[in-house]
């Protein structure tokens, strides 16, 4: 299983040393790493960081945008021009760092393209100057997946791509063989998604490049622990990710504010693990035979069976 997990939950623990890091992810089992960019990489010419990463038996998932300052008013959707341009000059420098670093997806999260007032915004221009954005990225390498991670809202009070559907018809209008979609469990939850769903719905069409697992209540993104809060929801994701042979690494998205990181990290572990093992123990297609009979009380009994 190829599993990743936050690198800000561990950083403020380990004096923001990323080798320190890197040590402890070793020792857990973690064998894949997201970085931030550029917010983990200054100073760590790529070279170096994949030094790093094979000293610790860890290989690099990929890269992960990061927009700050200069784009709070957004991003590839900014009405300046110029700071759309600056944006996808970051996105581009990320994709060089990712090769570099030998991973094989860049996902990018547009925090700040949305608006908060109604008449803030023109959508279809706003929605073409997104598309053109990710086209001029995806094109830039094609080796290069390029994933698109959605959230309803934060940090605007309207995400302008904010769910499966409107990602889904921003990645047909892209219309490029590298664009995909990332799944954060949690913002599927605030965005009131049956997590599961949305999996065959990217997975259908080959269009999911990540996952981010985690758990909350779906009012915003609290980044639990794996299957803390919605257990019966995860189990039927995690069987979906089976079901469709997704092969690429999870991505532990989850915020140990008051828990120490290490053992908040182990319990996602051991969570996610186990949570895979009852799939396995009850059986693919004895799930497959309860979805076909439409019945809950048959799925009632299936839940029973989870609490053996």
């Amino acid at each position: 299983m190829k599993l990743a997990t936050r690198l800000n939950s561990f950083l403020p623990q380990f004096n923001n040393d990323i080798e320190k890091v890197f040590e402890n992810l070793e020792t857990l089992g973690i064998n894949y790493v997201d970085l931030n960019y550029p917010e983990h990489i200054k100073g760590i010419s790529a070279d170096k960081m994949l030094e790093k990463l094979k000293k610790y038996n860890l290989y690099a998932n990929g890269v992960a945008l990061r927009f700050r300052k200069d784009f709070i008013n957004g991003e590839f959707g900014n009405n300046n021009i110029e700071i759309s341009k600056k944006a996808v000059v970051l996105c581009k420098e990320a994709i060089d760092y990712c090769v570099k670093i030998g991973g094989e997806v860049v996902t990018i999260w547009l925090g700040f393209d949305g608006f908060d007032y109604s008449f803030q915004l023109d959508y279809i221009k706003t929605w073409n100057q997104i598309k053109k954005c990710f086209q001029e990225i995806c094109d830039y390498n094609k080796n290069i997946k390029i994933s698109i991670e959605y959230k309803p809202y934060e940090e605007r009070s309207y995400a302008f791509l904010d769910s499966i559907g409107i990602t889904g018809m921003m990645v047909n209008d892209i219309n490029r063989e590298n664009i995909g979609i990332t799944l954060d469990y949690c913002h599927m939850l605030m965005k009131h998604e049956n997590p599961a769903f949305s999996v065959c719905l990217a997975a259908k069409n080959e269009k999911l490049y990540g996952i981010h697992l985690n758990d909350g209540y779906g009012v915003c993104d609290d980044g639990l622990m794996v299957g803390t809060s919605s257990l019966v929801k995860t189990i039927e994701f995690l069987y979906y990710v089976k079901y469709f042979n997704y092969d690429k690494a999870i991505y532990f998205d989850t915020f140990p504010t008051r828990e120490e990181a290490v053992a908040e990290c182990r319990q996602n572990i051991l969570m996610v693990k186990k949570l895979c093992n009852i799939i396995d123990e009850i059986g693919m297609d004895e799930f497959q035979r309860v979805i076909e009979l439409n019945d809950a009380t048959e799925v009632s009994n299936l839940i029973l069976k989870f609490l053996r």
